[in-house]
C-alpha cells in the first residue's frame, strides 16, 4: 500500500493554531503574517469557518491578515491605514492592546517610541 503524504507549510500551522486559539476564546483578534503566496489558502480557511479577515499587504512579498472579532476589525479598518512602520507611537500601542500583547510591554515600547518622535531622552528603565 502507497501512501501519500502531504506537508503542511509552517506558515499555515500557525494559521491553524490561531484559529484555534481565536475559537477557544483565548485572542478575540489575530494579526497573521505570511507569505503571500499563502494569502489565498489563508483566507479560504477562515472563509470556510466563517471568521472575518482583513488583509493588508506587508511589503513585496508578505501579507498581514487580520482576523476575529468583528468589533475589532472594524477598529483595524480605522486604525491601520498604511503600513505597520508608519503608525505612531499611539496607533501602535492601540494595535498591541488589541492583539493581547503584553500591556507593561506595550506601554514601554509606546513610550519609547513617543520619546523618539519627540527627539526626548524621556524614556528611561527602572531597576
Amino acid at each position: 500500500m502507497t501512501t501519500t503524504r502531504t506537508t503542511i507549510p509552517t506558515e499555515m500551522k500557525v494559521l491553524m493554531n490561531h484559529i484555534y486559539e481565536l475559537n477557544k476564546g483565548i485572542r478575540q483578534m489575530v494579526l497573521f503574517t505570511c507569505n503571500k503566496k499563502y494569502g489565498q489558502l489563508a483566507v479560504e480557511r477562515l472563509e470556510s469557518q466563517g471568521i472575518p479577515y482583513v488583509l493588508q499587504p506587508a511589503g513585496q512579498q508578505n501579507l498581514n491578515v487580520y482576523f476575529g472579532r468583528h468589533e475589532c476589525l472594524e477598529a483595524i479598518r480605522l486604525i491601520v491605514t498604511r503600513p505597520l512602520n508608519q503608525l505612531t507611537p499611539e496607533e501602535d500601542f492601540i494595535l498591541g492592546a488589541m492583539l493581547g500583547y503584553d500591556i507593561c510591554a506595550q506601554c514601554e515600547r509606546y513610550c519609547k517610541r513617543k520619546c523618539q518622535n519627540l527627539n526626548l531622552g524621556c524614556w528611561r528603565t527602572t531597576g
